[in-house]
């Protein structure tokens, strides 16, 4: 999971914006709800969640929500 989470991290940091992670096998969506969220798959269950402003990704968390 670290390897992964490490990857997808990487990835975020190169993005110019939210839909640069739209890549195969992230699963990346927006979710529902203000403040504008996104969505990434980290394992079956667990997500790496981010907002986005000014080109940047801001309040990453690691989720389990589901």
């Amino acid at each position: 999971m670290q390897a992964r989470c490490l990857r997808l991290l990487d990835v975020l940091n190169g993005a110019a914006a939210p839909d640069d992670m739209n890549l195969p096998g992230f699963h990346f969506h927006k979710l529902h709800g203000k403040p504008e969220r996104y969505s990434v798959r980290l394992t079956g269950n667990w997500r790496l969640t981010f907002g986005w402003s000014d080109g940047d990704a801001l309040d990453l968390n690691l989720e389990d929500y589901h």
